[in-house]
Formats: C-alpha cells, structure tokens, sequence
C-alpha cells in the first residue's frame, strides 16, 4: 500500500510540473501578444484618437452654431445625439486602449525595459487615474454631451498624450528599422533576409 502511495505522489509531482512547464510556454506567447497589443494601442492613441484637429473636431462648437441656426429641431437633437454617440465612443476608445498600454506596462515592461521600482510604481499611479479620469469623461459625456465637458476632454487627451510619450520609450525597441540601414549592408554584399 505504501509503495502506492509513494507512485501515486510522483505521478501527481510530474504532472504538476508538466503543467508548470506547459504555462510557462503558453506565458511566453502571451508576452508577444501583450507587445503586440501595446504597439496597436500606441499607434491607435497617437496617430488616431489623440490629435488635436481630431479632438478639435468631436467638441467644435462651430458645428453645433450651425447646425442650430440652420436646421430644423428634429435635425438639431439628432445632431446632438449623433455627435454624443460619437464622442462616447471615442472616450470608451481611448480608455481601451489604455488599458492595453497599461497591461503592459503591469505584467511586462519589467521584461523589455530596464524599470525601478519607483518607476513602475509612479507608472501604475499614472495609468489608474488616466482610467479614472476616463472613465469620469465618459460619464460627463453622457450626460452632459460633448460640449458640457470641453474642458475634461482636453485634459484627459493630455493626460493620454503624456503616458503615450512614456509608453513610446518602453516600446522603441519594436520599431522597425528604416530602409537606408539595409540597403547600406546589402551594398557591402551583405545577406539579405
């Protein structure tokens, strides 16, 4: 009975390691999806969401000035329902995307780049308002529309900007590098790839 139970103590040791081993595995995949994540988000949020002209355009007070003078009151509260519809989605946007960045930042910038502790700290204090603040723009918008909450959509996008700029630096080492850099090697009769 005895010899059983010791049998049985290394089948369940092995197993559990062969678990551990397998996670291990499936961590290291995850990590690539987490860059690959970040990069969008990066992209997403610098190149798409955060513009000012981009920003300028959801909040423009020009659009409802004529809207409001040239249209009928069915036309005026559907404009107003379509523009808060669209600026929602743009802060729900932005708050996901952050979340991104901020997945990355928690779980594996520590990997990638070289933090300290305070850093990492300072970083997760950063991203926990920024999602505050998001998610207050978000209410704001709701219900008070896109132009009752002007001044918060402004400081939440610098806000973004900022934690952008910091992102950016964690994730150089993903950009590609240019052209000029390959054409130089294949020049000297390097290999090409």
């Amino acid at each position: 009975m005895i010899p059983l139970i010791f049998f049985l103590l290394i089948a369940a040791g092995l197993l559990f390691l062969l678990f551990t081993l397998s996670r291990r595995n499936a961590s290291a995949e995850g990590s690539a999806q987490v860059l690959l994540e970040a990069r969008k988000a990066l992209q997403t949020l610098t190149q798409g969401l955060l513009p000012a002209e981009f920003i300028e355009h959801i909040i423009a007070r020009q659009d409802l000035e004529y809207v409001n003078a040239n249209a009928p009151k069915e036309v005026q509260q559907l404009f107003l329902m379509e523009r808060k519809s669209i600026a929602l989605a743009w802060a729900s946007e932005i708050r996901q995307q952050v979340v991104y960045l901020q997945h990355f930042h928690l779980r594996h910038s520590r990997h990638f780049a070289r933090l300290n502790i305070s850093t990492e700290i300072s970083l997760a204090l950063d991203f926990g308002l920024l999602r505050l603040e998001c998610r207050a723009l978000y209410l704001l918008l709701f219900l008070r529309g896109p132009y009752g909450a002007s001044y918060i959509v402004g400081k939440t996008a610098t806000a973004a900007a900022r934690l952008c700029t910091v992102s950016s630096k964690y994730l150089a080492f993903l950009t590609p590098v240019e052209g000029p850099l390959l054409a130089d090697d294949s020049a000297r009769g390097g290999a090409t790839i």
